[in-house]
């Protein structure tokens, strides 16, 4: 049975929760409702997960945050920083100062809170060893990103933890996002999270744009709906053929299977403009540039 089969239903549950309730698994202490419909959820979300690095440091800092027993990680590069905010936001969907069950001043204290409990944490490092070992893709930092930027070519992550990598959630603060599109000006980056197949129970007649993939380099995109070629984000996107500033892709087949589980995003990485037709909302060709690393 995969972790998904197991995480994947809509009243979440754990192997811990289906062995209490079979009466197979005994302990002294309970994990709790609270904690155990949180690592549910969790687990749905990196059920999906297939990057090694993420993976590999998750499993290390997750060891050392219990050790530790919560006590902030000494020596960490700001890159595993970054993916200390990931792993949380994996979790969590508030950030640390707007938590009103819990208080906690650092992401380490929210994440040793999670695995305190022993199966909790057991069961955690099992999910995470089980897609290290089903990894069947080389994913790699994205060329012209460097190392230090924590997402990898051709790896799933939900929107949540693809913003932390952007820093664009805070570990103290949960920022705002439903749109596809994010410009971060710090950056001079374009971010465009894609779902190829939209239904309209989940989107509307003004955002069931036009994303396909044209060939294995070219992708068609569109726009938002108000923008026009002659506004100042028009005018970014048209111009990146002469700034060459950072496009980013994230790709999804749908927003949801089946089940209704969210489906996370993959990493197609950089793109370079192409050619355009249209206004409001503008028709875009990008070449996706990572394909000739391959």
């Amino acid at each position: 049975m995969k972790p998904i089969e197991v995480y994947g239903r809509q009243a979440p549950t754990t192997v811990y929760g289906l062995g209490i309730k079979e009466n197979v698994v005994r302990y002294d202490v309970p994990m709790g409702e609270t904690r155990e419909k949180l690592l549910a959820k969790g687990l749905e979300r990196l059920s999906f997960c297939n990057s090694a690095r993420f993976i590999q440091f998750s499993l290390r800092a997750l060891a050392s945050i219990r050790e530790r027993r919560g006590r902030a990680l000494p020596n960490l590069s700001s890159v595993e920083r970054t993916m200390l905010n990931m792993l949380y936001y994996t979790f969590w969907d508030v950030g640390l100062s707007e938590w009103k069950d819990h208080s906690f001043g650092t992401v380490e204290e929210a994440l040793y809170w999670l695995v305190e409990h022993p199966y909790a944490y057991l069961e955690l490092r099992d999910v995470l060893q089980y897609q290290f070992e089903k990894i069947d893709i080389a994913g790699r930092p994205i060329p012209g990103l460097g190392e230090e930027f924590p997402i990898d070519l051709y790896c799933n992550y939900t929107i949540d933890q693809i913003l932390a990598a952007l820093d664009w959630h805070k570990p103290w603060k949960h920022k705002h996002f439903q749109e596809g599109v994010l410009y971060l000006e710090e950056r001079n980056m374009d971010v465009f999270f894609v779902t190829l197949v939209k239904s309209e129970k989940d989107y509307s007649p003004t955002t069931m744009y036009q994303d396909y993939a044209v060939n294995e380099r070219v992708f068609h995109w569109q726009s938002q709906s108000r923008t026009t070629v002659n506004s100042p984000t028009g005018q970014r996107y048209i111009n990146q053929k002469y700034t060459k500033h950072p496009v980013l892709f994230f790709v999804r087949e749908k927003k949801k299977n089946e089940n209704g589980v969210t489906l996370p995003y993959t990493c197609v990485g950089l793109a370079d403009y192409k050619s355009h037709s249209g206004s409001a909302p503008i028709s875009i060709e990008w070449t996706i540039v990572t394909v000739k690393y391959l």
